[in-house]
């Protein structure tokens, strides 16, 4: 477990030490800037029972941020160490592929949610400004940041298996970003299906993640959802392994 500490020490870490991590949280903090700005502003010519989480992701930057901030913050996991020639030194470490892959996930998921805390400051800023016409509660906040855990461990997962196929941080990104914009857009196919044309409508039912997303937000915590991004995350992590694996034996 040291190694496996220090493995996770070491990917998150990185995140600091380059541009990588400043560019997001700049990036993070604009967008989220932007949107709390328009709500802002949306407050003062109309109050709302709606809360405040379900009116951020009532707009487009929740999944731009998602979309295309899991493929930057993975794009390096193992992209990097190929391209640097250091992927077989960590190989030759006291420590299986299994804890190499969890020990990067797990830096790259603790940089995904300190990526997320300025919603927090958001939220509260204008729970303070807009007053009684903003409805917050604990719960309902609670359950929109499970909601962003459990979509960031299905694409940060999916980042780590796209990094792992190639040595280019460029490529890594493409294949990350077009795999979750990909799987992203099956939700739109769930409005042509209803529960009634079998298990057609159940099934894209089931993986529509704005869906589940909008439950979150709105407080409602389902185990459909936990149930299916912990699965994805599990899928993509174990795919990762056994690339990782594959390129050890090479």
């Amino acid at each position: 477990m040291r190694a496996y500490w220090a493995l996770v020490r070491r990917e998150l870490s990185s995140y600091f030490l380059s541009w990588t991590g400043y560019v997001v949280i700049a990036a993070v903090l604009l967008l989220l800037g932007s949107s709390f700005a328009n709500l802002m502003a949306a407050l003062n010519e109309e109050a709302t029972d709606r809360p405040l989480t379900e009116l951020f992701y009532s707009t487009y930057y929740f999944w731009l941020i998602l979309l295309l901030g899991a493929p930057v913050i993975t794009m390096r996991v193992f992209a990097q160490e190929k391209a640097s020639g250091t992927f077989e030194t960590l190989m030759t470490t006291p420590i299986n592929e299994l804890q190499v892959v969890l020990a990067k996930f797990t830096g790259a998921m603790i940089f995904y949610i300190l990526m997320w805390l300025p919603l927090l400051a958001c939220l509260g800023i204008v729970r303070v400004y807009a007053g009684d016409q903003a409805a917050l509660d604990a719960g309902t906040v609670g359950a929109t940041f499970l909601g962003i855990y459990l979509l960031g461990a299905v694409y940060v997962a999916l980042g780590c298996f796209a990094s792992s196929l190639t040595r280019s941080h460029l490529v890594a990104v493409m294949i990350g970003l077009a795999a979750g914009v990909s799987f992203f857009l099956l939700s739109f196919l769930s409005a042509l299906f209803t529960a009634t044309d079998g298990w057609k409508g159940r099934f894209f039912g089931y993986v529509d993640l704005i869906e589940h997303m909008k439950d979150f937000a709105a407080g409602v915590v389902d185990t459909r959802p936990v149930v299916l991004c912990l699965s994805l995350a599990v899928f993509f992590l174990f795919a990762t392994v056994k690339v990782v694996e594959s390129r050890r034996w090479k």
